[in-house]
């Protein structure tokens, strides 16, 4: 005998929420400064995060980096009354043209290459305390 409809729809429910979320960690939306340098570039240039996770971020930025390009970048982010940040070499995995109403420019989904354990702690921190920002 067949299924129930009640039981297929359980099944194709189950199996979109595992394919809508394929990420190890998950997404914390922030809006923070960041400065990055291109490994072979002398110059700092200035974006924003748009969200974090333990493995990466999800970036806006104005200038157009070619996916591959590995970027030094410093996350800035209030800690009580001081300003501090975190440090990570990061490589652009993929990007998109973005357009909206006041920011136009590219995102870019970043994944972590290399973090200190120092900076993991404060990026755990930051990730965990991201809905107080």
């Amino acid at each position: 005998m067949g299924r129930s409809l009640h039981t297929h729809l359980e099944d194709s429910m189950k199996d979109s929420n595992y394919i809508r979320e394929k990420r190890k960690h998950p997404r914390v939306d922030l809006n923070l400064p960041l400065e990055y340098r291109e490994s072979s570039a002398p110059h700092v240039s200035g974006a924003l995060v748009v969200n974090a996770s333990e493995s990466g971020l999800l970036v806006h930025s104005i200038k157009n980096i070619p996916t591959g390009t590995k970027l030094n970048i410093a996350v800035l982010f209030p800690k009580r009354f001081e300003l501090s940040n975190l440090e990570v070499l990061a490589e652009i995995v993929w990007k998109d043209i973005h357009l909206e109403e006041n920011l136009e420019g590219y995102h870019f989904g970043l994944k972590f290459i290399h973090i200190s354990d120092e900076d993991r702690q404060k990026l755990k921190q930051l990730l965990s305390d991201g809905h107080e920002l």
